[in-house]
């Protein structure tokens, strides 16, 4: 069945008159015209039957010639239109001006048969006016990173853009992975991007720093219009909702991070979302001895600006930016300040509700918050693994509760013995606290296991993955597909995705720390 497309943003939205990929600075437009640079050699190397199936393609056609071409940026399928967006951004901090889709190609707005709308994007194809002087390319070692954590964040319940397909190009892309003067010829591969909408917090920024005020507004009533039609009232009523939601939904985001242990490691402006959804995997990484101070991005490494148990106050800072782009808009800044106001509020009320479920507490009190802090303050002192931790509290006996059953979330054996008699003081006070009865025990215990995930993409499976990948054995990416499609459920033969860290990849590149050179 044909993809039905309605590319709405290009038809209400202006539009670049120039029609050429040389990098420029761009004015009163939202996108520019920007074809994708053929590759040699497209092939199809991993897809989401999920993703596809939403979609309303059928396996037979996306592995089809016309679909794989096309999805390599080849050749267009009817009703395509390729266009790069502009938006500008905060990065570490610091207004760093236009960025634009550098390397992020639109194929269009696709409605699916149940209507639903959603964007394709192909990431690595090509240069467009956005780039800045860079290839617009990508390597398969960023690619099939993004391609397998998409996925795996939306199994995981974590709000997310998606990923339909992982082509590779046939073609080199030089890359100088950790910024140290070594560039080297990687392979190339394309990332099918999907999201109900792309649009990031850096879309209006851009537009309130270079005075745009009548684009930024329309930008606005746009975003309010196609992506939160329920919205209702007057213009400025809508508005302030609009932005309210924005606050909401991005507090519900992070509060997920936080529950599963993912770092996003570069939550720049132009890296958010106005629907709330995890966008742009460039250096993420999951948690594995936990440590609210650990950043996987190397370029983050000085001041750690992005590091885990930081992201729900620079989220914070990053609505402020958004706040302060709209605030021509508003009259009175009332309205904006309201939705400041809920974001710590429905981020601490969704983070206890996720602590209590993950603790498999029966309530929130003084005793439960007493016994989180130490557990937390014990976990980083005794390097302990977070994803496996809290998979095995839930095999604690109430009445005889052992602290082996907490050994395999170790990392180190001395620190173990170490800390063994604070381990078990905490063990047996925090089993004080739950519930007597079996039958609610129970209950509570398929509670946690329903939010502690046994599989995650850890960096050093994502790694083994790339180095199979690389070698032409796709095998690895199909079997973490496999795991990853259902997180919370333990199943045979998967052992080997649900380990803790092995030693080798404690400091190897892309397991411990990651550029953002992809």
């Amino acid at each position: 069945m044909p993809l039905t497309f309605d590319n709405r943003l290009i038809r209400e939205l202006p539009g670049d008159p120039l029609h050429s990929p040389r990098s420029r600075q761009v004015r009163q437009a939202i996108w520019s015209p920007a074809p994708a640079t053929p590759v040699s050699a497209p092939q199809l190397l991993a897809w989401s039957p999920e993703m596809a199936a939403t979609l309303g393609i059928a396996p037979e056609e996306l592995h089809s010639e016309p679909f794989v071409q096309a999805l390599a940026g080849n050749t267009l399928l009817p009703g395509m239109v390729p266009y790069a967006t502009r938006y500008g951004g905060h990065q570490f901090g610091h207004w760093a001006g236009q960025l634009g889709d550098g390397r992020a190609i639109y194929l269009g707005e696709v409605r699916n048969p149940t209507g639903q709308r959603f964007e394709l994007q192909l990431k690595g194809a090509g240069p467009t006016p956005y780039s800045r002087n860079a290839d617009g390319r990508a390597v398969l070692r960023s690619s099939l990173r993004e391609f397998l954590c998409s996925e795996a964040m939306f199994h995981l319940g974590v709000p997310t853009t998606r990923a339909l397909t992982l082509i590779g190009t046939g073609d080199e892309v030089i890359r100088d992975i950790l910024y140290q003067g070594d560039p080297a010829p990687e392979p190339g591969a394309i990332v099918c991007r999907v999201a109900p909408s792309f649009l990031r917090f850096g879309h209006f920024e851009i537009l309130a720093a270079s005075g745009e005020t009548e684009l930024l507004a329309q930008l606005v009533d746009f975003a309010i219009a196609r992506d939160y039609p329920e919205l209702e009232g007057d213009t400025p009523a809508k508005r302030q909702r609009w932005f309210t939601e924005i606050c909401r939904r991005t507090a519900l985001m992070v509060a997920h991070w936080m529950r599963v242990g993912f770092v996003h490691g570069v939550m720049n402006t132009d890296n958010m979302s106005t629907l709330g959804l995890t966008i742009d995997y460039g250096p993420y990484g999951w948690v594995d001895n936990f440590d609210p101070g650990w950043t996987p991005n190397t370029t983050d490494r000085q001041h750690r600006r992005y590091r885990f148990g930081q992201q729900p106050q620079i989220a914070y800072w990053n609505l402020s930016c958004l706040a302060s782009a709209l605030g021509e808009l508003f009259t009175d800044p009332e309205p904006l300040e309201e939705g400041m106001e809920l974001y710590p509020q429905a981020f601490a009320e969704t983070h206890q509700g996720f602590t209590v479920a993950k603790f498999g507490f029966s309530q929130w009190g003084p005793a439960e918050e007493e016994l989180v802090t130490r557990a937390y303050t014990l976990m980083q002192r005794s390097e302990v693994d977070m994803t496996l931790f809290f998979r095995q509290l839930a095999h604690l006996d109430r009445e005889e509760p052992s602290l082996e059953h907490l050994h395999p979330a170790f990392y180190n054996e001395e620190n173990y013995q170490r800390d063994q008699a604070s381990w078990q003081r905490w063990v047996t006070e925090y089993v004080a606290v739950l519930p007597s009865d079996p039958v609610t025990l129970g209950q509570h215990r398929t509670q946690m296991n329903a939010v502690n995930p046994v599989y995650v993409l850890r960096n050093y499976l994502a790694q083994e993955a790339i180095d199979l990948a690389e070698q032409g054995d796709l095998s690895r990416i199909e079997q973490l597909q496999q795991a990853l499609r259902h997180p919370y459920q333990e199943r045979t033969g998967l052992d080997a995705f649900m380990a803790k860290r092995p030693d080798w990849a404690r400091n190897r590149p892309g397991c411990s720390m990651l550029s953002c050179s992809s």
